[in-house]
């Protein structure tokens, strides 16, 4: 690749090479790089426009201007170009020569010269999180007689209720759809990470439901799907808009100018029923959210939607109310990106690369890469608007979560960008600046007493583990993957304390799965195997054989145990690790075959529509779940929340 090229690369934090799966040193085509500029506004399409690109990157890099953002640690010094003025976040001012170790934690204003600059002073690390084990949780599985065709918020508070003295419940994304069908059966599709999804609500608590005459309740009622041996989301969708749009003139007055954001968000929802789901197809004047057009846009369906979050927002409420003496609570789930078609691209349209497509390169199991198909930020506008969008996210999350976990957590470092039309084998890496990604929010998580969760699963650079490590943040440890040099299951003395420990996850097999091999066959029927069959139930054999030996080595396991006896086996195998956090799964502990999604499948297997096989009384009087309870409890002394369904 062209020298010059390179560096103008380096100069926007566009890898011009990675090491791939392999740790081989992987050089990215020269198309991949001059597309992946154009997406941050840097041109790069000719020899001459590289070079005068290089020499604007060269002067803006060599001159003494602050740069928009400027993220410190607490402790932390910073010398400045000339005296300059500080307003502080309590609107208190001071004059400073240089910033010094004693700023407050928060979001400032530094004027220096000729510039106004966002200060933001972090946290070193968060505090040490509590030693506690609890439930991962895939809401939508659950189902009672009180939802409505999948699990809601209702579900998930008697759920809490019932966890059997669990200190956490660890949840599936619960972001915003787009309020128009068909609606898509993915968590890690949102519309809007910002807000969160109607499809969740339960109707019947509602206080509008409450004060309706039984003529309405009982028109109401008669609206509710029933749980089907499939989630049927455009069903449970069509049903609850129903609902709350008759129970919509009992709402009281709704202020469309309490929250900014949230009315945005709600004109989108507006215009999204008008004009289609995909606002990249509305009427000009429509495809911006400051347009003259859209800012006119008031009246009764903006204040229904707005309506709408103000409910599920007060069953958020409710469910933290029950979670109160849980030492952690409610772990919330953040996709790693946004739909382009949804609200949040259509809102932040000037802070997301609106081009580009994230992925994964090229590995073992996708030899011609991952397109994820969501959008993400923009580094240098992020820096340019003081982070202002990450951490009204992040602020807007944690009003209704106390733990925070992180999907492809190695996103706040970099992410794969793939330019459009030109396949995910032939993206590249865009950094970001871990400082401030990281700093930020450990901030939030903070000022809200959250903890925060890593998923740093695969093929991580030792930097992202280190960064955890160093601010008190959470990694991720999978019984699967977590492994010795030779391939063997790690014992469980070996584990890192600075984790989650849990047997699987939603994308991996389940504990009764893996046993009996439903991977393999599944991927046999539809074609997904990346070898023979054969050799694929010979490496599941294998893998089994390796696990069941370690669960022996360490006497939790009799030699002709049946799956029930090794599914407790691996809950007592993590319960003896070191881990600070120690999680079950309904799937696991309900002996669940199928597991949630299966990565590489779209219309091939029901991803995200499988319920549970037995409705929420049920679960939580399982035998198994309340031994693995009992035995995940013992280990910790952790308590949160009574051990009674209500």
């Amino acid at each position: 690749m062209d020298a010059d090229l390179v560096a103008l690369a380096e100069a926007h934090g566009v890898a011009t090479r990675y090491e791939n799966w392999q740790r081989l040193d992987t050089e990215v085509a020269d198309e991949s790089v001059i597309g992946v500029l154009g997406m941050l506004g840097v041109d790069a399409s000719t020899p001459a426009a590289v070079e005068r690109s290089l020499a604007e990157a060269r002067r803006r890099a060599g001159d003494d201007r602050l740069p928009a953002t400027i993220v410190l640690r607490a402790g932390a010094d910073r010398e400045l170009p000339a005296p300059a003025e500080l307003t502080l976040e309590d609107g208190t001012t001071r004059s400073v020569d240089r910033l010094t170790g004693d700023l407050p934690l928060g979001w400032h204003r530094l004027r220096c010269r000729d510039q106004e600059v966002t200060l933001v002073v972090v946290p070193v690390e968060l505090p040490e999180p509590p030693d506690t084990w609890g439930w991962m949780l895939q809401l939508y599985t659950l189902h009672s007689a009180g939802s409505w065709g999948m699990g809601d918020l209702g579900d998930l508070r008697d759920f809490v209720t019932g966890s059997a003295g669990a200190g956490m419940v660890v949840l599936n994304p619960l972001h915003a759809i787009t309020p128009v069908a068909p609606v898509p059966a993915s968590p890690y599709s949102p519309s809007s990470r910002r807000f969160a999804n109607l499809l969740y609500l339960r109707i019947a608590d509602t206080a509008e439901y409450q004060r309706a005459d039984p003529d309405l309740q009982k028109r109401v009622d008669d609206l509710r799907p029933d749980t089907a041996e499939l989630i049927d989301y455009n069903a449970v969708f069509r049903a609850k808009t129903a609902a709350l749009e008759l129970l919509w003139p009992l709402a009281g007055p709704v202020d469309l100018d309490r929250d900014p954001g949230l009315t945005d968000f709600a004109r989108f929802c507006v215009l999204a029923e008008e004009h289609g789901a995909d606002w990249r197809e509305w009427p000009e004047e429509l495809r911006r959210p400051d347009s003259p057009a859209v800012r006119e846009l008031r009246g009764d369906r903006v204040g229904f939607h707005i309506w709408v979050q103000d409910l599920l927002e007060a069953q958020f409420q409710g469910v933290f109310r029950e979670a109160r003496d849980m030492p952690i609570g409610i772990v919330y789930d953040l996709a790693v990106a946004v739909e382009p078609s949804g609200a949040d691209s259509w809102l932040l349209q000037d802070v997301l690369a609106m081009d580009a497509r994230i992925g994964a390169p090229p590995d073992a199991f996708n030899q011609l890469g991952q397109e994820w198909g969501g959008v993400a930020w923009r580094p240098d506008r992020l820096v340019e608007t003081g982070y202002a969008a990450y951490r009204d996210m992040l602020r807007r999350i944690f009003g209704y979560a106390r733990g925070l976990r992180v999907d492809h957590v190695m996103g706040l470092w970099r992410l794969w960008w793939v330019p459009a039309g030109l396949g995910p084998a032939k993206g590249t890496y865009v950094h970001y600046d871990p400082e401030a990604m990281l700093g930020i929010l450990a901030l939030e998580a903070s000022r809200a007493g959250a903890v925060v969760i890593g998923e740093d699963l695969g093929t991580v650079l030792p930097v992202v583990t280190e960064g955890l490590q160093r601010t008190n943040m959470l990694g991720s440890a999978v019984l699967w993957f977590t492994r010795d040099d030779d391939g063997g299951y790690r014992p469980s003395a070996g584990y890192p304390r600075n984790a989650l420990a849990s047997v699987s996850t939603h994308d991996l097999p389940t504990a009764a799965g893996f046993l009996a091999g439903e991977q393999v066959e599944v991927r046999a029927e539809l074609g997904q195997l990346a070898g023979p069959v054969e050799q694929e139930w010979a490496s599941w054999r294998k893998d089994r054989g390796q696990l069941l030996d370690r669960l022996r080595a360490e006497k939790l396991l009799p030699e002709d145990a049946d799956p029930e006896a090794a599914v407790t086996a691996m809950h007592e195998f993590l319960a003896r690790t070191p881990c600070r956090l120690v999680t079950a799964s309904l799937h696991d502990v309900l002996l669940e075959r199928r597991q949630p999604n299966l990565p590489g499948t779209f219309e091939e297997y029901p991803n995200w529509r499988i319920p549970l096989g037995r409705d929420l009384t049920e679960v939580v009087a399982d035998p198994l779940f309340r031994k693995v309870a009992g035995i995940l409890q013992s280990r910790s002394g952790s308590g949160g929340g009574s051990s009674s369904i209500a």
